[in-house]
């Protein structure tokens, strides 16, 4: 039994629908990630190996770490970038054969950082499915001019045919910083007129809005209520996110 628990918001249970909050993972140790999970493990919901973080680490500390996560009903994968290095080497069926080999049962599908055409991106998302993995897939560029230059219609379409190649979450790319990316401007401020937009057109249980910034993830739950799915959470903030979404500080106290 929690402490103080009949002051708290009940939160639905795992495995949820909405209310997800993904976790970034920068290369944590085992001891420290698992310590991290026997407290606030119940919190999250997915766990993304940063970028390419897997490839400096040893095999055996990677396949440990995917499988403490699994313990705890999370669902780890590998980062959009780690696709992005395959595709552009031309090993892709060697990536998903060693993800498998380690244990992820999810990979990330994206293409901030390269030029991948929209119909290659979707095949590589039916790919990834038929080999067996669920497929979280980003949309949006890493550099903010290349970023700029879509339109939030063309984001809209991209985020609806991947839904619709099998992406069970589309990912609104904004960094770690959160700023100047996406639905954020330069001082890292929501869009909101942009975000009410993409609602208007795309399911919000199928969209997973990077917040990395308190005030992001303030801003979220207080405009769409604590069951908005958010990542690109840090992994010493998951304590905090969750009380933020129980209303149990100052931010969202009698506000939800």
């Amino acid at each position: 039994m929690k402490s103080f628990e009949f002051l708290s918001k009940k939160r639905e249970k795992k495995p949820r629908n909405c209310g997800i909050t993904m976790v970034l993972d920068k290369g944590l140790g085992l001891e420290t990630a698992g310590s991290l999970m026997d407290i606030s493990g119940e919190y999250v919901d997915y766990l993304k190996f940063g970028w390419g973080t897997s490839i400096v680490h040893e095999q055996d500390i990677i396949k440990a770490k995917v499988e403490m996560y699994k313990s705890h009903d999370i669902t780890p994968y590998t980062g959009g970038t780690l696709f992005e290095l395959a595709y552009m080497n031309g090993k892709l069926d060697e990536f998903f054969k060693e993800a498998h080999y380690l244990g992820f049962p999810a990979i990330e599908i994206s293409d901030g950082s390269t030029n991948i055409s929209h119909e290659d991106k979707l095949e590589c998302i039916r790919k990834a499915k038929d080999d067996g993995f669920e497929v979280l897939s980003e949309v949006g560029k890493k550099d903010p001019v290349l970023d700029k230059e879509l339109t939030l219609d063309e984001r809209i379409k991209q985020m609806q045919d991947e839904l619709d190649a099998g992406s069970s979450l589309i990912i609104v790319e904004a960094r770690e910083g959160g700023k100047n990316i996406g639905i954020f401007d330069s001082a890292g401020k929501a869009k909101e007129d942009e975000i009410d937009y993409i609602l208007d057109k795309i399911d919000g249980n199928k969209i997973l809005w990077e917040a990395p910034n308190k005030d992001q993830q303030v801003f979220f739950i207080l405009k769409l209520g604590n069951t908005v799915n958010l990542g690109n959470v840090s992994s010493d903030d998951i304590t905090s996110l969750e009380t933020l979404r129980r209303g149990l500080r100052g931010d969202t106290l009698g506000k939800l």
